[in-house]
Formats: structure tokens, C-alpha cells, sequence
């Protein structure tokens, strides 16, 4: 009661919001950028299980926007730093390591387990993976990307019928990846570290409101940040009806060749 306090104040939340919380499963997909602020606000939060998919380790760049990691803690892979940072903050939060990357293989059994997916990734083949996989296990899916100054956010769950005009996929955005070296990765272009804990912590507030159901969800709608203008803008995003996963006429239909176009 005292740890949660001023959730239970919450008219939306109350203690039987907290609950909710307590009992949920989420899965973010990379402890970086994204995912260090994601991460840590759901702990402090109360998501009772948070399973943190990574196959990378500390480095001392990483330290300028991923606040999950310390110093001290270069060379330790990420889930276990991002495990030892969520038990300093709640230790009674659950946190499952995937010290692996996310594949084709993998990707339906490491989501089944899971009520939400919180993307945070920094590369395109696995963003295209993750929806894939979400779409087929009818997953919640919440996605962020940044790079620069710039990022944007989204919630994709095609599956909800209660969705206002349906709800789009991350395809139906952009139907395929674009060629590679088109455009630059953070470790190529650079970021602003606090830009990544805006997304990070703004996708952990459409993350919170999923599992509690509240408010107006992101489905449906682009989050565009610049943070140059300290200007947030948004874009509706309708389902495509010749999107090659959830359209009419979609050409991926078999979950084991999600990864095919990535």
C-alpha cells in the first residue's frame, strides 16, 4: 500500500489497477536506449514479471543513454545489469532473462508467455520480426524507435476488435524494411541520450495503460517527436488493406516465414 500509494490515489488505477499490474507479464525486447528507462519504470511501477530480451553486454558507450547500466557493470551482459537496476528499485518485481537474440526461431515461443511486447530495438529486421510474431500470437504490441533527435511511437494490435477502425500493423507503415544502409543506425548517426528516455518513457506509459486499460490507446495513431522543435506531433494510420501481413490479400500467412522479407 505504502510503495504504491500514489497509484491507488489514481482513480483509474486504485488498488485494483495495481493488481492488474502486479500480475502482468511484459516482454521488452532490448535493455539499450529504449529499453533502460522502459524497463525501469515498469519496475517501479509494480509489473509483476518483466522479461528483458538482449544478447548484448555493457559498454562504455552505452552509458550516455542507456540508464539501466553503470560503470562498474561494463562487460556484464544486459539483462543482468538491467535485472540487478530493477532489484535495486523493486525487488519484489520478477525480471526473466533472454540472454539471446530475438530470431525466427525463437520469436513465437519467447512472446506466447507474455501479455504485452514492448519493442525497443535498434534495428529493422527484428522491428518487421517482432510485429510479425505479435500479429500471429495476437499480441499488444508497443513500438519506439529513435535516432538523433527524432522518435516516434506506436501501438499496434490488429487482433482488437474494439479498436476504432480496426487497428494497423507495423507494416501497414512500412511494408518492408528499407535497403540496408539507406538509413543509419544510432552507432552511425548518433543520438541524443535524453531523447531515448523521452520514448522509452512515454512507451512505458502506453505499456501501463494496456495492461490497465485506460485511457485512449496509440493504435490507430504515430507518435512523431522532435525534440529539436519540442514539437509533438501525431499522424492517424489506418489499416492497409494491401499491407502483406494483415491486408486482404496479405502474402505472409504462415508464422514460420515472418522473418522472410527482413
Amino acid at each position: 500500500m505504502h510503495r504504491y500509494a500514489r497509484h491507488i490515489l489514481l482513480r483509474e488505477v486504485g488498488g485494483v489497477g495495481q493488481e492488474k499490474l502486479l500480475k502482468a507479464k511484459v516482454l521488452v525486447i532490448g535493455a539499450g536506449g529504449l529499453g533502460s528507462p522502459l524497463i525501469l519504470y515498469l519496475a517501479a511501477a509494480g509489473v509483476g514479471t518483466i522479461g528483458v530480451v538482449d544478447d548484448d553486454i555493457v559498454d562504455l558507450s552505452n552509458l550516455q543513454r542507456q540508464i539501466a547500466h553503470s560503470t562498474e557493470r561494463i562487460g556484464v551482459e544486459k539483462t543482468t545489469s538491467a535485472k540487478r537496476a530493477v532489484a535495486a528499485i523493486n525487488p519484489d518485481v520478477s525480471v526473466i532473462e533472454h540472454r539471446m537474440r530475438l530470431t525466427v526461431d525463437n520469436a513465437a515461443a519467447l512472446i506466447d508467455g507474455y501479455d504485452v511486447i514492448a519493442d525497443g530495438s535498434d534495428n529493422f529486421p527484428t522491428r518487421f520480426l517482432v510485429n510479425d510474431a505479435c500479429f500471429f500470437a495476437k499480441k499488444t504490441l508497443v513500438s519506439a524507435a529513435v535516432l538523433r533527435f527524432d522518435g516516434q511511437l506506436a501501438t499496434f494490435k490488429p487482433h482488437d476488435l474494439n479498436v476504432k477502425g480496426g487497428g494497423p500493423c507495423y507494416r501497414c507503415i512500412y511494408p518492408e524494411p528499407p535497403p540496408p544502409g539507406q538509413i543509419p543506425s544510432c552507432d552511425e548517426a548518433g543520438v541524443l541520450g535524453a531523447v531515448a528516455g523521452v520514448l522509452g518513457t512515454l512507451q512505458a506509459t502506453e505499456v501501463l495503460k494496456e495492461v490497465l486499460g485506460i485511457g485512449e490507446s496509440m493504435a490507430g495513431r504515430l507518435l512523431i517527436y522532435d525534440a529539436l522543435s519540442a514539437v509533438m506531433r501525431q499522424v492517424k494510420v489506418k489499416p492497409d488493406p494491401a499491407c502483406p501481413l494483415c491486408g486482404s490479400r496479405a502474402t505472409i500467412k504462415d508464422p514460420r516465414r515472418i522473418a522472410l522479407n527482413n
